[in-house]
């Protein structure tokens, strides 16, 4: 299992609200996915939309304060905590949870903003989203320009592209079962709880 490096710790007050959406999202990340879902676009109402600086200092600070949130296996909790984070700034990223978009189709959950990844290694387009919690409010600010991302061959362009239509019905067909172990998985590493369900589309 990989670990991210943490990053750097962030100032006392940053750093007792990461660990108040930690600790938030490791709760949550043991319900089934609709719950989550739920509780999160409950959670997303009135918010502006995050901007990409925002998710990424969110991202940090909830790395920087939890080492689950760092494992390669605690994406859930991770996005749902970066996601949480910015709420309480009154602004909210894209979260969801889906699959690779090429194989092996396995599953994971992230955030981002504008359709580029936050935090993560892979290219924008790289994971087919299965479930999404977005921001239903307009951003009132868009000064801060846009993170540029390098493309990557034989990967999606973004986050409405897909490879082919092979790859569409394949990770379709796997995208119930493949994003259900993140969720199981993350549930086994988060306090106890009850395991969630297969996802539904």
């Amino acid at each position: 299992m990989s670990v991210r490096p943490p990053a750097p710790q962030p100032p006392m007050g940053r750093r007792l609200r990461a660990r108040l959406a930690v600790a938030a999202a490791r709760a949550l990340s043991t319900q089934p996915p609709a719950r989550i879902r739920a509780v999160l676009a409950a959670a997303s109402r009135g918010a502006v939309p995050a901007t990409w600086g925002t998710a990424q200092r969110a991202g940090d600070d909830v790395t920087a304060v939890s080492q689950l949130c760092r494992n390669e296996s605690g994406c859930l909790p991770r996005s749902v905590a970066t996601a949480l984070l910015c709420r309480m700034s009154g602004s909210w990223p894209t979260w969801r949870v889906g699959v690779r978009a090429v194989a092996p189709f396995a599953a994971h959950a992230w955030v981002e903003v504008d359709g580029h990844l936050v935090g993560e290694s892979a290219p924008d387009g790289y994971f087919r989203p299965l479930m999404t919690v977005a921001p239903t409010r307009a951003r009132w600010d868009t000064a801060e320009p846009r993170r540029p991302v390098p493309a990557m061959p034989g990967t999606a362009t973004d986050a409405t592209a897909s490879a082919d239509a092979t790859a569409s019905a394949d990770a379709t067909a796997e995208g119930a079962a493949s994003a259900q172990a993140v969720i199981t998985a993350e549930g086994a590493a988060a306090p106890a709880g009850r395991r969630a369900p297969v996802v539904t589309r």
